[in-house]
């Protein structure tokens, strides 16, 4: 069997190791082990692509087992890797899946969800070709609207209809019309999809119905907006208009097959063997249900079927109770990559605080900043929340960055709430600051426990 040929335009991104891992540290603080062995895996995905399609077939990807506590950067790090790649990329939880036979979720829709996201990233791409097309368009229908085309009256020369309607082209590329009323015909809704229940559980299937009967779902109502609303919504139309639906599934379901990324959380949560009767009674079953996708078949879609063969999957479980030789031989043995993330100390906090593109400190500084108010964070008070963080973690439950998240809030709260009153206000947050407000939070146990 040989790979399908290759839709033009498309490569996995020809990024070095290094580059990869330079720009995952833009995102998540250390773990350069999980770093260095995601890299290497979207390496050699584009090593993959420059082979004859008979040697690419036979090269299956290394999937990756990622064990660590919550909160450490995990899926962050998947999630940022598809990012890259731009990669079809879902995340789902192994404990949602239940064993066939029983009520639940087939582990099979993880793949039909993760074609639906190469559905819609496909499409963008297809929306964003044809857009200066679907603009003009847009445009030509607008103009209809506002500057009907009449029936010739005697004396009337062609010319001032011309002219008439060049005039209000120009006032429309200029905004000067945006907010007149017009009135435009609009699609209903898209046609329905059904629930069907399965062997494996309810599943939605997805019928084009619209395409079959397009006398029964191509219904069109009269809706009034204004002018900027009624050019967003024909843009939309005519780029739909544009696209080849069968082309992009086509290549859907290529990029889904050649560089999908599944992320499988929580997978020590199925980990463990038959021992009786009860609620863990499914887990071996789910890890049997899991095993055909891991190691590859054909999962039917309503975009056509999909290979799992080269899907890279990269499981992720803090394996606190449970360990990776808990899974059954099977499982294991087709996650041949194994990285150990580690525990988060105080200084890995203050630089999640404060060197990341994303850095909580810069995302609140950027909210408070839409209400006029000027927020600066010293480096002792990143310090100083770090502490915190680490203290609140030993003395109740661990959950590693998150918990600087809730801190974050219960620092700023009052700020966010009276930010509204505080235009020109500059707030400089230092340690004394972030002490006051939360010292005694985090020594109270009992209530750092439900607050915090």
């Amino acid at each position: 069997m040989t790979l399908t040929p290759q839709p033009v335009g498309w490569q996995v991104e020809n990024l070095p190791p290094r580059q990869i891992v330079a720009e995952l540290d833009k995102f998540v603080v250390g773990q350069h082990a999980a770093k260095r062995a995601v890299a290497i895996a979207l390496r050699n995905r584009w090593r993959r692509q420059q082979l004859p399609a008979e040697v690419a077939e036979e090269i299956l990807p290394k999937n990756i087992l990622m064990i660590g506590p919550t909160g450490v950067g995990k899926t962050e790090i998947a999630r940022r890797l598809a990012r890259l790649s731009r990669a079809p990329f879902l995340k789902v939880e192994a404990s949602k899946f239940t064993e066939v036979g029983y009520v639940g979720r087939d582990a099979e829709s993880m793949v039909r969800d993760l074609t639906e996201i190469g559905v819609e990233i496909v499409k963008e791409e297809k929306r964003e070709a044809v857009r200066a097309s679907a603009v003009g368009r847009a445009e030509e229908r607008l103009l209809q609207l506002l500057v009907p085309s009449a029936p010739p009256t005697p004396g009337a020369p062609e010319e001032d209809y011309a002219a008439t309607r060049e005039k209000m082209r120009e006032r429309l590329r200029a905004g000067s019309l945006d907010n007149r009323p017009v009135e435009i015909e609009v699609e209903e809704s898209s046609a329905p999809s059904f629930e069907m229940i399965t062997p494996q559980g309810v599943e939605e299937v997805g019928i084009n119905l619209k395409e079959m009967m397009p006398g029964l779902f191509g219904r069109r109502r009269r809706e009034r907006v204004t002018v900027a609303e009624a050019r967003r919504i024909l843009e939309h139309e005519e780029a739909e208009k544009l696209i080849d639906r069968q082309q992009v599934a086509r290549e859907a379901r290529f990029r889904v097959e050649q560089a999908g990324i599944i992320f499988l959380d929580e997978i020590d949560k199925v980990a463990g063997r038959e021992r009786g009767h009860g609620p863990e009674v499914s887990r071996e079953g789910v890890q049997r249900d899991l095993l055909p996708i891991v190691e590859g078949t054909t999962v039917t879609t309503k975009y056509g079927p999909v290979r799992t063969d080269h899907i890279l999957f990269i499981a992720a479980g803090a394996f606190h109770v449970a360990k990776p030789s808990d899974l059954i031989p099977e499982l294991q043995g087709r996650f041949p990559i194994r990285v150990e993330l580690e525990a988060l100390s105080e200084e890995d906090f203050v630089r999640i605080l404060t060197e990341p593109e994303t850095a909580l400190t810069k995302q609140y500084a950027a909210l408070l900043a839409t209400e006029g108010v000027t927020v600066e964070f010293r480096h002792e008070a990143a310090a100083e929340l770090a502490r915190l963080a680490v203290e609140v973690n030993s003395a109740t439950e661990n959950i590693g960055a998150r918990r600087l998240a809730t801190l974050m809030e219960r620092l700023l709260e009052e700020v966010s709430f009276a930010a509204p009153d505080m235009a020109g206000v500059k707030l400089e947050i230092d340690a004394a600051y972030v002490h006051r407000t939360l010292a005694n939070l985090v020594e109270n146990q009992d209530l750092s426990r439900y607050v915090l």
